[in-house]
């Protein structure tokens, strides 16, 4: 297995588009399954399509889902850090994706993303794995 580590300034973007660095983890690698993964309590993993407002849909549905409010037991950090906790449970924090002839078998509009709400971290790290087929 081979495995590589992403570091991410996400800088206040909730949705960081990572599969450019998916695409370039899996070239000449042939045919198997790569595997992201965010060792992140606060951060998930999503397959969905860019652009054309999904990003906004999203981040729209998680505000009406998952509010930053006090109504959250984990109370530390920001207002409504407690949805930040919720999001891998909800999303989760790892994405499967086949490969062959080492190119990301993802759809004509999936994209891998991070997706990050967490207001007091802007570090992330996602792991990249590749496991032969």
């Amino acid at each position: 297995m081979e495995t590589m580590e992403l570091r991410l300034e996400t800088s206040g973007r909730q949705v960081v588009d990572l599969t450019g660095e998916l695409v370039r983890f899996c070239a000449g690698r042939g045919a198997g399954l790569a595997h992201a993964f965010c060792p992140h309590a606060t951060a998930a993993l999503v397959l969905m399509e860019l652009g054309a407002g999904s990003e906004q849909d999203l981040l729209a549905w998680i505000e009406l889902h998952l509010p930053r409010d006090d109504s959250y037991h984990h109370r530390h950090g920001s207002r409504g850090h407690g949805a930040d906790h919720l999001l891998p449970a909800v999303f989760g924090a790892s994405v499967l994706v086949p490969v062959r002839a080492g190119r990301p078998g993802l759809g004509t509009w999936q994209s891998l993303a991070l997706l990050d709400t967490n207001r007091d971290n802007n570090v992330r790290t996602v792991r990249l794995s590749f496991l032969p087929g």
